[in-house]
């Protein structure tokens, strides 16, 4: 019994056969084939603020990557290059603290890390070029940055990750502070690239896009610990 993945997603015009600019929920299909490849069961989740109780019925969440985070939800006013979407906010917040307080094990990708950072108290930068001074974290339109990443020897995702420390970045936002997470992982311009909770049994944010690769060190991780989510459930039932 393969344990079930919630993705959350995001509502878009898109166009297919005869239909333009239809809204719809969606998702990159690199993210639910990361997820199947991983031996898990992807299930995705459309915005939705009304309640959590989805979380009751999946083994593990994983956050997908976005549009920029309203900087209302970390204490700023919007800078010219923010491009949010409060609803999509409001519905992940929504799972992510319901996720939180069952201890379900979470993985973050891009947004999903900067979502992370923001219910731990922490706060973004809102145009890393304005920081950083360069644009290596988001080359161009539809490029991504390679880099190499710098790991906290002791940490989960250094376990993980091995000796293969390449990373696929497309972000023009990153972590400022971390809040109550621990960074365990940085770019070489020091920017963080991962953060986690070592309080709770999986809850592990990276800036980069895993998915584009279909990753199985991390994907793998997430399905492990659902998996375990899903044997724990089926015992108490």
């Amino acid at each position: 019994m393969r344990p079930i993945i919630g993705i959350t997603s995001y509502v878009l015009p898109a166009s297919w056969g005869v239909w333009t600019d239809l809204p719809t929920a969606l998702v990159p299909h690199d993210y639910t084939e990361a997820v199947r490849l991983a031996g898990g069961r992807a299930v995705v989740l459309p915005p939705d603020d009304l309640d959590a109780d989805v979380l009751d019925r999946i083994d593990g969440l994983l956050l997908a990557g976005g549009a920029d985070l309203h900087p209302s939800l970390y204490g700023q006013e919007p800078g010219p290059y923010t491009v949010a979407q409060p609803d999509r906010d409001a519905g992940e917040l929504t799972l992510l603290r319901g996720a939180l307080d069952r201890d379900l094990p979470i993985l973050g990708v891009c947004r999903g890390m900067q979502l992370l950072t923001v219910v731990a108290g922490g706060t973004l930068h809102q145009h890393l070029p304005d920081t950083l001074g360069h644009e290596k974290h988001r080359p161009g339109p539809g490029v991504y940055g390679s880099q190499q990443v710098l790991l906290d020897p002791e940490s989960r995702i250094a376990a993980l990750m091995g000796d293969d420390l390449t990373i696929n970045c497309f972000h023009h936002q990153g972590v400022a502070d971390p809040g109550s997470l621990t960074v365990t992982g940085r770019a070489t311009d020091g920017l963080p690239e991962v953060v986690e909770d070592p309080e709770r049994r999986f809850v592990l944010g990276v800036q980069w896009h895993p998915e584009v690769s279909r990753d199985r060190r991390l994907f793998g991780a997430l399905v492990a610990a659902a998996s375990k989510e899903l044997t724990q459930a089926c015992a108490d039932r």
